[in-house]
């Protein structure tokens, strides 16, 4: 089988609103972030497979001759089960406790590997987003998996310019096995947004990616405060048992502003951007943090953020599961004063938070030529 080098890239995410409301069957809106991961692929004559993810600090190589048994196991089987993946963790040597983010990256390396290749590569990874921040870094590491080995082995094209529907849904697919061996139970939300970008409507179990979405400036922080989704969800779940005449219009209320800003989005896709768009897209972001304040998975670093920025005319909510974790903030097209984003990310720096510009609702999966890769991005993926 001829093999193809190839360059990919895939977007993190954001959730927009909807966060926790999703959970009890109302809308969430989820897009894409301009911070990208990136994948090279390159063919080997050597007979070694190997994976190199220097955010991790992990490169381990295998011979090929090492993956013959695991390869025939793994077409036997020809599904992700349970007893797929123990007999994965104990090929690399895991077999109790919690993976940590190398072991997982490596497990989902070998299942789409395992799966859809079977020649000697080398795989490197560099990726622009902070890792277990809820920014979809593990989506976009297996959409680039996915992708990569499809376009590789033949299975996908490689596109001039977009992959088409069919293309899109294969490695969507592929890459949601990734996450299953990652997280156990994805939503299938972050490799969505990985693969089409844009912005993407969540409802019960039902991903509908937005046709036409406008390219959006935001800040976004890290506080760096870590937080469990799974304690959080059993505490929004609790106080909704507790008060549900309370919290239940509450939920709508969120539901209500996911809808109003989709509205308000594909306006602005339609006709000239006004202020009046802007300021509509402001207070939904004012009114959502709030109803995130009084579900209970607000912190004192998010509120921090909210206030640093609210004192240079910026509105800024939580994004993901909260009790710290990242926030956005929107920033309005025309800069009026570049000193005001400056020293808004020189605030929240000195607050000990992580922060870059950025935008949402750019593309999905892409594969690149490595000219129009940044020189360091290309540097770091060619050390090995």
């Amino acid at each position: 089988m001829e093999v193809r080098d190839c360059l990919i890239s895939a977007p993190g995410k954001a959730i927009l609103h909807g966060e926790h409301a999703v959970v009890h069957g109302k809308v969430a809106l989820a897009v894409s972030l301009n911070l990208r991961t990136y994948l090279q692929l390159k063919a080997r004559s050597d007979g070694k497979v190997c994976i190199n993810l220097p955010n991790i600090d992990t490169f381990v190589c295998w011979e090929l001759s090492e993956l013959k048994q695991l390869t025939s196991f793994l077409r036997e089987m020809q599904r992700l089960d349970a007893e797929l993946v123990k007999r994965l963790r104990e090929f690399i040597g895991v077999t109790n406790g919690n993976l940590d983010s190398s072991t997982s990256a490596i497990l989902a390396f070998l299942y789409i590997y395992l799966s859809l290749f079977g020649s000697g590569l080398t795989v490197s990874v560099w990726s622009e987003l902070p890792t277990g921040a809820g920014l979809g870094s593990s989506a976009a590491y297996s959409v680039c998996l996915a992708a990569a080995f499809l376009c590789a082995t033949g299975n996908i094209p490689t596109p001039l310019k977009e992959w088409c529907q069919e293309d899109l849904e294969l490695i969507n697919s592929w890459a949601f096995q990734g996450e299953k061996i990652i997280h156990g139970n994805p939503s299938g939300v972050d490799n969505a947004v990985g693969t089409w970008g844009g912005m993407l409507r969540f409802l019960a179990g039902k991903i509908i990616p937005l046709s036409r979405v406008p390219l959006l400036r935001i800040l976004l922080t890290n506080t760096k405060v870590p937080r469990s989704t799974k304690v959080l969800v059993a505490r929004v779940k609790d106080k909704i048992n507790k008060f549900p005449s309370i919290m239940i219009p509450v939920l709508d209320s969120v539901d209500a502003i996911s809808c109003t800003c989709e509205k308000v989005l594909t306006e602005m896709t339609c006709e000239p951007i006004t202020g009046d768009h802007y300021n509509i897209l402001e207070e939904l972001i004012d009114i959502n943090q709030h109803h995130l304040n009084v579900i209970g998975v607000g912190h004192p670093s998010l509120d921090t953020l909210c206030q640093v920025t609210a004192a240079r005319g910026l509105h800024s909510k939580l994004t993901g599961a909260g009790g710290g974790g990242c926030g956005i903030t929107l920033l309005r097209p025309v800069i009026l004063s570049p000193s005001v984003e400056a020293g808004t990310m020189k605030d929240l720096r000195d607050c000990g938070y992580d922060c870059w510009e950025t935008s949402i609702g750019g593309p999905g999966v892409q594969q690149h030529f490595p000219s129009s890769v940044k020189e360091e991005i290309m540097e770091v993926l060619n050390r090995y």
